[in-house]
């Protein structure tokens, strides 16, 4: 397997811009924004800082009808249109050429029977905070701070995802507007069509405009992280391999390799040196939870112990991901196992005594709920993965992407050939086929056909590309 690369950047089209510009209408005027203004560069600067992004303009969408205006005004100038809200997961060609930007579209009401609605400019911290005084929690992603749209949209695998599944299985809705410049309510039964494209499909079948979803009845959960020193890290994750087997559906786990600088922000335990986490999100009787991570405790001298019963508030804690954007690259694989072996040579690419300059590598332990088809259908073609490998490297460091790569070569033996479209978002032909298997590529590529016949929908043209 090889690292993704990113496709070509797309220079900014300043003719194209100004005509859209001349051509919208007047209510619109001011929320397109051209190159050289700050609002602009606000709007297509993405989470990821590395990846650049060059649209002709940007629609800074405060309503539905903007991006069914937008839609349509592309569609008259054949040009291509990309969406963005937060820009975690970014990739600079499917910034299309005109960018309708979602982050103004902040709508959040939680129900108390059980769901939520929320708009595509919303991120997963507010929802989070607005169930949880009703008992409620959302199956949000490792970090509240990705997006719900984007996220959920690409599947949605997330810190309790052996317990409840996918994000996207817990999806009542749609608000999207399709590449033919109509807003569409899509259900499981109006446009089943697209609902089974807009779960997992991310944007080849539409822009999301607001979505609404299932919550989960939990308050509190036992977990977080347990740390360990790198010098122990062999017998950790064996210890975590084969405790990981044995664990029931109520827990879902993960270890990460970490090399944290030594600057204020990280806890002086950890600070400048090479840790291992061990983490855990229990949601079951906090005793058995406690119990059951007592046994990775033993496993070798802990650094530092973050785990405990906590409100879900705190699901953060558990993954402790980065807030700030950075100039970061995340390329990630799918395995079918991870035995001795894979741990050994994961070890030696990333482990001590490897010279590894990564900041991270993380393994999840998938199965349980996740394995299962949910109710519907979906865009989703991972379920018999059973672990995910995730790689994160500063875009400056020249060891980077080759050590990045010489760790999924090492792992070859167990890789999928797959990727999850959040992890490896399709943009081109290859990238469309990891995320997809040829039976879903067909179901994308007839919906693309027949909502955006046109092609006006940047994301849509790595599905048709990958169908010849």
């Amino acid at each position: 397997m090889s690292l993704t690369t990113q496709a070509p950047v797309v220079p900014p089209q300043r003719e194209s811009g100004r005509l859209l510009v001349d051509r919208l209408p007047e209510r619109l005027r001011d929320v397109v924004h051209l190159p050289g203004s700050a609002a602009y560069e606000a709007h297509v600067t993405p989470w990821m800082l590395a990846v650049p992004m060059h649209p002709a303009a940007v629609v800074a969408a405060r309503t539905a009808d903007d991006v069914v205006a937008a839609v349509r005004l592309a569609a008259e100038l054949a040009m291509t249109v990309g969406v963005q809200a937060t820009g975690h997961g970014a990739v600079s060609s499917l910034a299309g050429q005109l960018l309708v930007s979602t982050k103004g579209l902040d709508e959040v009401v939680v129900h108390p029977d059980g769901w939520a609605r929320v708009g595509a400019g919303v991120k997963w911290l507010r929802v989070i905070e607005a169930a949880a005084p009703l008992g409620l929690a959302p199956l949000n992603g490792s970090t509240s701070d990705v997006g719900v749209v984007g996220y959920t949209t690409g599947g949605g695998v997330g810190p309790m995802t052996r317990t409840y599944g996918l994000a996207a299985d817990r999806v009542r809705a749609f608000d999207v507007v399709t590449g033919d410049g109509v807003l569409r309510r899509v259900t499981p039964t109006e446009h089943p069509d697209l609902f089974y494209a807009l779960r997992g499909g991310k944007g080849t079948a539409g822009i999301v405009t607001a979505v609404e979803f299932d919550l989960v009845p939990l308050s509190t959960f036992y977990g977080g992280a347990v740390y360990f020193d790198g010098a122990d890290a062999a017998a950790v994750i064996n210890r975590w391999r084969r405790w990981s087997q044995d664990l029931p559906e109520l827990g879902t786990t993960s270890f990460a390799l970490f090399r944290m600088p030594a600057i204020p922000d990280v806890p002086p335990p950890l600070a400048g040196r090479l840790s291992v986490a061990v983490r855990l999100v229990w949601t079951g009787e906090p005793e058995e939870g406690a119990r059951l991570l007592d046994e990775m405790r033993a496993a070798a001298p802990v650094l530092l112990d973050d785990a405990g019963v906590k409100p879900y508030t705190a699901v953060d804690s558990v993954h402790a991901d980065p807030v700030d954007p950075m100039p970061a690259i995340d390329p990630a694989q799918l395995l079918t196992d991870f035995p001795a072996e894979a741990a050994a040579r994961l070890l030696a690419v990333a482990g001590p005594g490897s010279a590894s300059t990564l900041p991270m590598v993380e393994v999840r332990q998938l199965g349980g709920a996740y394995a299962r088809e949910g109710r519907h259908p979906a865009a989703f073609d991972h379920r018999a993965a059973g672990y995910s490998v995730l790689v994160i490297g500063m875009a400056g460091d020249p060891d980077a992407r080759p050590r990045a790569q010489a760790l999924f070569e090492s792992l070859a033996p167990w890789d999928t050939g797959g990727i999850w479209p959040n992890f490896g978002p399709a943009h081109d032909a290859v990238t469309a086929r990891r995320a997809y298997a040829p039976a879903t590529l067909e179901r994308l590529g007839a919906v693309s056909r027949r909502y955006d016949p046109r092609g006006v929908l940047q994301a849509g043209t790595a599905v048709r590309a990958a169908l010849g």
